[in-house]
């Protein structure tokens, strides 16, 4: 047991998959991934994006192939990637057979739409070819018709059903490397289908709440739906689908994990909502150092509290801490510790300096080991 059993989530075993040189599932980290909303056949512009999600922490980027046009453009775009392409097919069976020739490394089909089972058998056969793994992307604005006439609507059952179904379909053609997801826009819907298909099957699964909307309600959605099969132990690799830019949908994701302890990436800032008490503008400040600290990738905490209601009990647990005091006069904290005080006008450069510096002497230690 560990020393705080109420943080502790025993995450579901699943089985581990490739995608590319990332692994899926298993004991390893949760993903986060996102998709490009350029036009793939513009090049440059879906490799400076995918570039700027791989900055910003995605593991994983999901590339649109609607056309023949799309699949060849993607054969130029994988090169320059960072990480691991994920081809997302619709409707044509085809589009899947060249992404895969193409340096797609995991191919996600819908199972409504993507054709009969010899066709889906090509698709197997060509992922067994170039060492892709396949998503079975179950959502529930595309279900089979057969499962809709059964179930009369979209129902947990109807969604686990339908990747079941096709797991069989993948799994009778020998083939194993998969990932499954069953989304919906409605958070009870996902959370219901995911708790159902985790008891199903133990293939790694990738969670989100499809469609979810713009920035503040999709990452509320998102938190929510997310966060609780998180704290069940389920999911694998998820994404934060928003209405905005790709790379809000990285942050978003990967704060989720980062606040349930799934995975540490950069700084942690606990910060007060501040109020007439605060000594110092704390919404400004945590904004500038947000922005000033974005290119930390070590996990280092970082606590920003306005007085000395909380301040000093935060900043015991923080690798920094600043508490707001009067007369212009701010007391920082290194590891719980007061260190020394600052005036307002230093606070940032002070707070970012010392952060830089505990960044590399963590690199440091971390070498040594």
């Amino acid at each position: 047991m560990s020393l705080r059993p109420y943080r502790d989530i025993t995450k579901k075993k699943t089985k581990e998959i490739s995608v590319g040189e990332v692994k899926i599932g298993g004991s390893n980290p949760i993903t986060v991934q996102s998709m490009t909303n350029t036009l793939t056949t513009n090049i440059s512009a879906t490799i400076k994006q995918i570039e700027d999600l791989a900055n910003e922490g995605a593991d994983l980027v999901r590339v649109s192939c609607p056309d023949e046009s799309s699949t060849k453009a993607l054969k130029e775009i994988s090169k320059h990637s960072k990480v691991p392409l994920i081809a997302d097919i619709h409707f044509h069976y085809k589009r899947a057979l060249e992404a895969a020739d193409n340096g797609a490394k995991c191919l996600r089909i819908n199972p409504g739409n993507i054709g009969n089972k010899e066709k889906l058998k090509e698709v197997i056969k060509s992922a067994k070819y170039n060492g892709c793994s396949i998503r079975i992307g179950v959502n529930a604005g595309s279900l089979e018709q057969d499962i809709l006439e059964k179930y009369k609507e979209p129902c947990p059952e109807a969604l686990v059903d339908s990747a079941l179904r096709n797991i069989k379909l993948i799994e009778d053609n020998n083939f194993d490397q998969i990932k499954i997801s069953v989304k919906s826009s409605d958070v009870f819907l996902s959370v219901a289908a995911y708790r159902l298909l985790s008891k199903k099957t133990d293939y790694p699964l990738h969670l989100g709440i499809t469609e979810s909307g713009s920035f503040v309600p999709g990452s509320v959605k998102s938190s929510i739906g997310l966060g609780v099969l998180l704290l069940e132990g389920i999911g694998d690799t998820l994404r934060v689908s928003l209405s905005d830019d790709p790379v809000k949908e990285i942050k978003v994701g990967n704060e989720i994990l980062k606040s349930l302890n799934l995975r540490s990436r950069g700084v942690k800032i606990i910060s007060c909502p501040s109020c007439a008490r605060q000594g110092f503008d704390v919404i400004e400040t945590v904004k500038k150092l947000e922005d000033k600290l974005s290119h930390i990738k070590t996990p280092i905490t970082l606590s920003i509290i306005g007085c000395v209601v909380n301040g000093p009990g935060e900043a015991a647990y923080t690798d920094v801490g600043v508490t707001g005091g009067g007369n212009n006069s701010h007391m920082l904290y290194i590891n719980g510790s007061q260190f020394k005080k600052i005036a307002t006008s230093d606070l940032i450069d002070k707070v970012v300096s010392l952060i830089e510096k505990q960044d590399i002497e963590l690199k440091a230690k971390s070498q040594i080991k």
